[in-house]
């Protein structure tokens, strides 16, 4: 026989899910449009520094100029793009939210296709291989292969792209933008990766937000479908737990790390654990 206390948290828990997807508002199709002009803007600019001046075209100019910057600004801004922080941020809405978090979830598994299989195809060289210890200003550690595209660029591209869709303000829109642009550009400025890998990744990870929004529409039912959810939550909550050692590579920026997935944790817990305990729930 289930315990009392697990009926209620099943019980709360669909009738949360359901409520909230019912109640969620369609996404936006100016959102859908801003994420494939962003993408189209990567691309160009992709073809442009590629057909221009090669691979390796603005890294000099751009790392030199990103120099000028304390280094911890480019250490806060390249963990955002740390799939593991991405995803544990995803813990602070995924069930006020269940459509997006579902959006996100697909989102992620076409980035994840593209991201690793185009690394596996070209096993690029990273900058550290290539250029001279003293060439350029290196952050953290020196990353050496699997540079095109750039992950981190990809996982901004996801997270914010998604939330670009689904938000009705063009401020909103721009804001999230700038922020995955300058992720993406925090990879450069670390001497990790060549602009031509950002820009692949923010144009992908644009297009994994834009397909991922659009088939989670189409197919609206795992949405709502706790063991779905909660399989997800299990796995984001694993993610979350790995923020609390280490630093990733920038010792800077470890306190944000741990921020984060204390956060995440704790509103795991209050969501899933400890509201539907404590209020009212009738069982049938």
């Amino acid at each position: 026989m289930t315990p009392r206390w697990i009926e209620r948290l099943r019980l709360d828990l669909n009738e949360r899910l359901a409520e909230r997807a019912a109640s969620a508002a369609p996404s936006s199709p100016e959102g859908g449009r801003w994420l494939l002009r962003w993408a189209g803007v990567c691309a160009l600019v992709l073809a442009t520094l590629y057909l221009a001046c090669g691979y390796h075209a603005g890294f000099l100019r751009l790392n030199a100029f990103a120099a000028g910057y304390p280094p911890v600004l480019w250490e806060y801004l390249t963990t955002l793009g740390d799939e593991r922080v991405a995803f544990a941020l995803a813990l602070l809405f995924s069930l006020r939210h269940p459509r997006l978090f579902w959006s996100l979830a697909l989102a992620a598994l076409i980035a994840v296709v593209y991201s690793r299989g185009l690394k596996e195809l070209f096993d690029s060289a990273r900058p550290p291989a290539i250029l001279a210890a003293d060439a350029f200003h290196l952050i953290g550690p020196a990353h050496r292969h699997a540079s095109f595209p750039s992950g981190h660029s990809v996982t901004a591209g996801v997270f914010f792209g998604v939330l670009v869709y689904q938000a009705r303000l063009s401020e909103w829109r721009s804001l999230l933008l700038l922020i995955a642009v300058l992720v993406g550009l925090s990879r450069v400025a670390v001497g990790v990766h060549w602009p031509v890998d950002v820009a692949a990744g923010l144009m992908g990870g644009a297009l994994a937000a834009w397909f991922g929004t659009r088939l989670a529409a189409r197919w609206p039912g795992p949405a709502t479908d706790l063991r779905v959810h909660l399989g997800l939550v299990a796995l984001l909550v694993v993610l979350a737990l790995g923020l609390l050692w280490g630093d990733g590579g920038y010792p800077g920026a470890a306190w944000m790390r741990r921020c984060v997935g204390v956060l995440a944790l704790l509103s795991a817990a209050g969501h899933y654990l400890v509201w539907p305990l404590i209020r009212p729930v009738q069982i049938r």
